[in-house]
């Protein structure tokens, strides 16, 4: 066995940092600390790089599928990425669908792993490339791994990122914050968190009405991901389009973390939290870079 690692060995693992500027006098002296797991820090860059490659390493292990098939994935960005590495990685032909108006980024960075992009109507949201792609494994293009109802996307942060929070926080976290988008991160944190202390509070940030925030969604009831368990959620944290926009420039200019629009929304709750508890430990995901979202014009040029 080689010495050296490869890419599939160091996805997830990432720092946990704490905020030193943005919590403020008045919150420091309320004795709470506030960490964001930095999960941009991973090999494509976000916290979709755990459940991509657990989703096909499990369905290889099940013989769903072989290295040579096509693979099919609706997505917003972030898990389509992902993917297109861990098909890059495993061998894999990789059909992303995605709505025509995300960011440039995105879309050339899942070229760039050689993943082949179709791009859906921005009215039909994710709700219209979710059905192209189960219309396209019908007709035997391909296999849906669909994180939105694959179990193995929150096992992999059952299995990881839940006990690295544990664990870096000597088991002294009382908040963990996630966006909540394919919910993967949240219902698999939470089902670890809650195994090991009842009381920690488990927060979603959800987009309020009007709101388009990349990376978070209030689904409607027909599409609600399936591995969506409500009841290891506590609150449900309403955030605007522009309490997360500005977040975002705040926490480049104020912490030195670049970070994407939804980690800034996930930031922004956590805050709130902190405004109104004392001596706690609230961890929330900085879920992605902020360089994924430049051409939005969310960052001044």
């Amino acid at each position: 066995m080689s010495e050296y690692q490869t890419i599939e060995d160091v996805i997830g693992h990432t720092p946990l940092v704490r905020l030193q500027r943005l919590p403020g006098a008045d919150m420091a002296a309320r004795g709470n600390v506030i960490l964001g797991k930095l999960e941009g820090n991973n090999p494509a860059g976000s916290v979709k790089d755990r459940p991509a490659i657990s989703m096909i390493r499990r369905a290889e292990e099940r013989g769903d599928i072989k290295p040579g098939d096509t693979l099919i994935e609706a997505t917003s960005g972030n898990t389509g990425i992902a993917l297109a590495m861990a098909a890059a990685i495993k061998g894999y032909r990789m059909v992303l669908i995605m709505p025509e108006d995300l960011s440039i980024e995105r879309a050339q960075t899942m070229k760039a792993f050689g993943a082949e992009l179709i791009l859906t109507p921005k009215a039909g949201g994710m709700e219209y490339a979710r059905d192209l792609s189960e219309q396209m494994q019908r007709e035997g293009k391909g296999v849906v791994l669909d994180q939105f109802a694959n179990a193995d996307n929150p096992r992999i942060h059952y299995e990881t990122t839940g006990p690295e929070i544990w664990d870096d926080t000597a088991g002294r976290i009382t908040h963990f914050v996630s966006a909540m988008g394919t919910t993967g991160t949240i219902t698999g944190v939470s089902r670890f968190l809650k195994e090991k202390n009842r009381a920690i509070r488990i927060v979603g940030a959800q987009p309020a009405e009007g709101s388009r925030i990349p990376g978070i969604r209030k689904w409607p009831e027909a599409y609600l991901p399936k591995i969506y368990d409500p009841s290891g959620v506590d609150d449900l944290v309403l955030v605007s389009q522009a309490d997360a926009e500005d977040m975002a420039r705040r926490m480049a200019r104020e912490e030195g973390l670049f970070a994407g629009i939804s980690a800034a929304g996930a930031c922004w709750v956590a805050l709130q939290i902190a405004r109104t508890v004392e001596n706690a430990t609230i961890v929330f995901v900085v879920c992605d870079r902020g360089d994924r979202y430049l051409s939005t014009g969310v960052f001044p040029a």
